[in-house]
């Protein structure tokens, strides 16, 4: 056998072991990208629904344990965000939403204000040009008063 021809011969166990830490490092990244998500989504659904204790406020607002358990049991289920948001409002309706949903007479909520606010300048700019015009000084006729004559007599019969 001569040396020339000779090839080095991979080394099994070192190649094997630099894939085996490459594997776990890419499940640690992927594990932890996972949790990072699932916590990131559980913040946003106790933002997003009422805490149905007390209605007064976000689950994140209130802290209503019950709730959160059962917000991260579903997140840890890989449930989206929609289902999630289903999945509760199915059992206590449109209430439990922190913004309402933009149909039917929701949809006031979001276009009173609107209207209010656009009414409320109208208003405000026509009273300011009404208070802002020069008040018409009353014309004074040089017609003779009727009668002017019989109450200046009974003026002087009176002192």
């Amino acid at each position: 056998m001569s040396v020339l021809n000779a090839r080095p011969r991979p080394n099994w166990l070192k190649l094997s072991k630099i894939s085996i830490f490459l594997s776990l490092l890419l499940l640690q990244l992927v594990c932890g990208q996972s949790k990072i998500s699932t916590d990131a989504l559980v913040s946003e659904l106790e933002r997003t629904l009422m805490a149905p204790c007390c209605w007064s406020g976000t689950v994140a607002d209130h802290g209503n344990t019950d709730m959160e358990k059962k917000i991260r049991e579903l997140a840890t289920e890989e449930r989206s965000k929609e289902e999630i948001v289903d999945h509760f409002v199915g059992i206590y309706g449109e209430r439990i939403l922190a913004v309402p949903v933009a149909r039917g007479f929701n949809l006031m909520v979001w276009v009173a204000p609107v209207i209010v606010l656009g009414l409320g300048t109208l208003v405000l700019v026509n009273y300011l040009k009404v208070k802002s015009r020069p008040e018409a000084s009353p014309t004074v006729k040089s017609k003779k008063v009727p009668y002017d004559d019989l109450i200046e007599k009974e003026l002087r019969e009176m002192e």
